[in-house]
């Protein structure tokens, strides 16, 4: 069984708390949420409100710097940009925690579907970004952190998001 029980996500202090079976703190790490604001609307780029769950973990065992589109490991980042490739603006590396949400209306459902509109919690090139809201709509995280996160949540955790 996994050490993480819940995951919840505050974006006003732009931090991600992970609890324990007792509902206490056993990891806090800071984070970065939408530039844009809270929202769950489809093409806002906003992060959405709501209960949450992993619905996928992609990633595991690549390397921290591992550059990922279309949840596909694309390279690594140094290689990719020493190589001239295009790369999108929001860079997404180390690992993916895909999100479902839980809440038809809020979160589930057309046209506010987290799941549909690729919500993740995942790593990112921009590292020095993370502590103030900088994401199209993710939560993003530094690569070291969202690895060890990884290691210690499974597939089904919920996730709290909330203003």
């Amino acid at each position: 069984m996994s050490p993480v029980s819940r995951i919840i996500v505050d974006v006003s202090q732009q931090k991600l708390f992970a609890l324990g079976s007792q509902q206490q703190v056993l990891f806090e790490y800071a984070v970065s949420t939408s530039r844009y604001g809270v929202g769950n609307q489809d093409g806002s780029f906003k992060t959405p409100l709501g209960e949450h769950s992993i619905a996928q973990k992609i990633g595991d065992g690549c390397a921290s710097e591992e550059v990922f589109i279309g949840r596909q490991p694309q390279g690594l980042l140094s290689e990719l940009q020493a190589a001239g490739k295009p790369l999108p603006e929001d860079i997404i590396t180390a690992r993916i925690l895909r999100l479902q949400g839980l809440e038809p209306g809020v979160n589930q459902g057309e046209g506010i579907d987290s799941y549909q509109r690729y919500i993740y919690i995942h790593g990112s090139a921009d590292e020095a970004s993370i502590g103030l809201p900088a994401s199209h709509g993710c939560v993003r995280m530094r690569n070291a952190d969202v690895i060890e996160l990884f290691d210690q949540v499974e597939a089904g955790c919920r996730v709290s998001i909330h203003a």
